[in-house]
């Protein structure tokens, strides 16, 4: 019997749309030791799809794009293998990480693991300020769990049993540079609009304009003084500001969403102009 038959498969679930620039280095990292590589996107227009194809991979096109969890789940429900492993476009394993994935799935004490990840902001490798070990479950036997749909774009696997925890890390290449990062906070912001509409519908509009500037100062406060965000130099000043910014226009994208409902509902009700 060959050792890949002996052995628990693996299959790694994926999303990546326009990702030519890392998924080389994403999937190359892959060859050799993984069963099944399914990547789902959403309409590429740059050579992310041939890539894929050349690394081979199971690459299929979903351009019904309801949410990048929503997304993420259907290619978890294409996987076969007996462990998911559930990766972004942008994200490296690591050597050592390879080895204690290989480990953990042979021992399968737990049913599934969280994997710290190692973040890149410009040039540097953010270690303080609450973004290392950025944790996440991203190593699960098959079934066990799905990603929650239910909190927006960074929307995560959820399990409530005994996880186990991988010491390595995954690297995640998501924001080389500054109108990249730009980008990624915009449309995540947006993304977040539904699911924060629904967890403050019974707050008033003054309690989101309120939020949109106490939320944000204190969690600078917090993640730059408190968590030693300035031991990452220039570049930690740069993005714990920014991330503030972020974290403000998500509650001002809720109130604007709030403000325009009503505004469409008071002029379904006016009189007609006679």
């Amino acid at each position: 019997m060959s050792d890949r038959a002996a052995r628990p498969t693996i299959s790694v679930a994926m999303i990546a749309t326009n990702e030519e620039k890392n998924l080389p280095r994403t999937l190359a990292a892959l060859q050799g030791w993984v069963d099944q590589i399914v990547i789902v996107d959403s309409g590429s227009v740059d050579r992310s799809p041939e890539i894929a194809r050349e690394y081979g991979t199971e690459h299929f096109f979903n351009r019904d794009f309801k949410g990048h969890a929503e997304q993420k789940n259907v290619a978890i429900r294409k996987c076969t293998g007996d462990w998911i492993l559930l990766l972004d476009g942008d994200e490296v394993v690591t050597p050592e990480l390879r080895v204690e994935i290989q480990q953990a799935v042979m021992q399968a004490d737990k049913e599934a693991y969280w994997i710290p990840r190692l973040n890149i902001f410009l040039t540097r490798w953010m270690r303080h300020g609450g973004l290392y070990p950025d944790e996440k479950l991203r190593l699960w036997r098959r079934g066990v769990t799905m990603v929650d749909e239910s909190i927006g774009p960074h929307g995560t696997a959820q399990y409530d049993q005994r996880k186990g925890q991988l010491r390595h890390h995954l690297q995640h290449y998501g924001y080389p540079d500054f109108a990249n990062y730009l980008d990624h906070m915009n449309e995540y912001s947006s993304g977040t609009v539904a699911a924060l509409s629904r967890k403050l519908a019974d707050r008033p509009s003054w309690y989101l304009l309120a939020q949109s500037f106490a939320n944000p100062f204190f969690g600078w406060l917090k993640n730059y003084f408190l968590r030693a965000g300035f031991l990452d130099g220039t570049e930690g000043l740069i993005f714990h500001l920014n991330h503030a910014v972020y974290v403000h226009w998500k509650y001002v994208k809720v109130w604007e969403k709030r403000r325009r409902e009503r505004k469409l509902a008071q002029d379904e009700e006016a009189p007609p102009v006679m």
